[in-house]
């Protein structure tokens, strides 16, 4: 498993779902799950706002490991956001049957974050809601690549600035220095 972390409009899912496609691998967003999911209750409690609980989440991205188990490689796109999400990754390695390989982190600074999201256009990517989120990612992002490094998860911090063929150029040459591609 190769797993994606940066903020809003660092890349993760363009970067991704290029990797997928380039090598016949499964791209799986915890916010795609979410949207496609056909659970009638699921979707009622998204509706009213609430964030869905961690445990759910597990569960939905459980099932996509499982359904892509005849899949080389899988891309992690927006999971785990927290750490017991990351430890429930780990532990559950013998039911999904794949270890984390490596975790790239897309590094972009709030300037360029600003100007991507002021062109993806969506009503919530106001200048506070950015910061919010941001410091909300960091938060969240710090613990998890602590416990990750722990457990001997080789981690790169790959520079998110530039065209999306520049940036996807630095990705496969990380994934090629670690023998991922």
């Amino acid at each position: 498993m190769i797993v994606f972390f940066g903020p809003a409009g660092a890349g993760k899912s363009v970067q991704g779902q290029m990797l997928a496609a380039r090598n016949g691998w499964r791209w799986l967003s915890a916010g795609q799950q979410l949207r496609d999911t056909h659970d009638i209750e699921l979707i009622k409690e998204m509706q009213t706002g609430k964030l869905v609980s961690p445990e759910r989440v597990n569960q939905l991205m459980g099932e996509a490991l499982h359904r892509a188990k005849n899949i080389n490689r899988v891309i992690l796109d927006g999971f785990p956001r927290q750490l017991d999400q990351a430890k429930w990754l780990v532990d559950s390695y013998t039911d999904h049957g794949r270890e984390i390989k490596l975790v790239v982190v897309l590094e972009v600074p709030k300037s360029e974050l600003l100007k991507r999201l002021e062109v993806r256009g969506r009503i919530d990517d106001t200048p506070d809601a950015i910061d919010e989120r941001l410091k909300i990612y960091r938060t969240e992002m710090y613990p998890i690549l602590s416990f990750l490094t722990e457990q001997n998860v080789s981690i790169v911090h790959i520079d998110g600035v530039g065209s999306v063929g520049q940036v996807h150029d630095r990705i496969m040459e990380e994934l090629e220095a670690h023998k991922l591609a």
